[in-house]
């Protein structure tokens, strides 16, 4: 008997099928800021097997993104985040489509932004870190029917295993969310899938000579946002592929 010819979606394709696998791979997935939430999950669904994407930052590689960033080394400091990203995408799956869009996500250039180029990503990402511009982008996707998930904060958090995906209204014990909440009723943004973290963390404190409005004492474990973007891209992998979540299982029992 012939031996089992292997590839890069062979053990994907044994849990999700050859459906599954197929429509990832000609689904494409649009993720805002390639920090260490945003670069994770985007190694994560090249390896997952999505086939296109689109990659929007205007940053580049510091020394202080070692400690938690996908695509921060020594040999990239300096290097615009995109095209550090984009290069590991292909590295991955050379067979995969790569645009990248060198611009900070804010609110003034939003719609524009996703005027061009959501309407080609059966997912949106959003993995930055500005509260203002997320609820734009919230705004934005309920506006448009775009499927969107949202990361909302890591620091000071110590345990993973508290990370949920759900509606920004069934989240607890969170800050962003909180403010999230209250100003999605504002705008009455019905529905807001996020991934946050019900740990109760410790508060942010300012170092010396700053103001406590800075949240400079804001820390990041290590672990902390590649896990939350590991956890998004499966999310977004299993939404791609047809299979029912977890949390929608839970939701539907409601």
């Amino acid at each position: 008997m012939a031996p089992e010819l292997h590839n890069e979606t062979t053990r994907s394709a044994r849990i999700l099928g050859s459906e599954g696998v197929a429509a990832l791979a000609s689904s494409c997935v649009m993720v805002l800021g390639l920090g260490g939430v945003g670069s994770s999950c985007v190694e994560a669904l090249a390896r997952g097997g999505v086939g296109k994407f689109i990659l929007v930052d205007h940053d580049v590689v510091d020394i202080t993104n070692i400690n938690r960033q996908a695509i921060a080394f020594h040999s990239t400091i300096g290097r615009k985040k995109i095209d550090v990203m984009r290069q590991m995408v292909l590295d991955i799956n050379p067979q995969a489509q790569v645009e990248v869009v060198d611009s900070f996500v804010l609110a003034e250039n939003l719609d524009a932004l996703l005027d061009e180029h959501a309407v080609k990503a059966d997912f949106v990402v959003d993995a930055i870190d500005t509260i203002s511009t997320k609820l734009a982008i919230a705004a934005a996707a309920q506006e448009r029917d775009i499927n969107l998930i949202s990361a909302m904060g890591g620091g000071n958090k110590l345990h993973p295993e508290y990370l949920r995906v759900a509606d920004i209204y069934d989240t607890v014990n969170c800050r962003m969310c909180r403010i999230m909440r209250k100003e999605c009723r504002k705008r009455g943004i019905s529905h807001l899938r996020v991934l946050y973290s019900c740990e109760e963390a410790a508060a942010a404190t300012a170092r010396p000579g700053t103001e406590r409005g800075e949240r400079s004492g804001l820390g990041t474990m290590p672990y902390f946002p590649p896990i939350m973007g590991q956890m998004i891209a499966g999310y977004v992998i299993r939404s791609i592929a047809g299979v029912e979540s977890r949390e929608d299982v839970l939701a539907r029992r409601k």
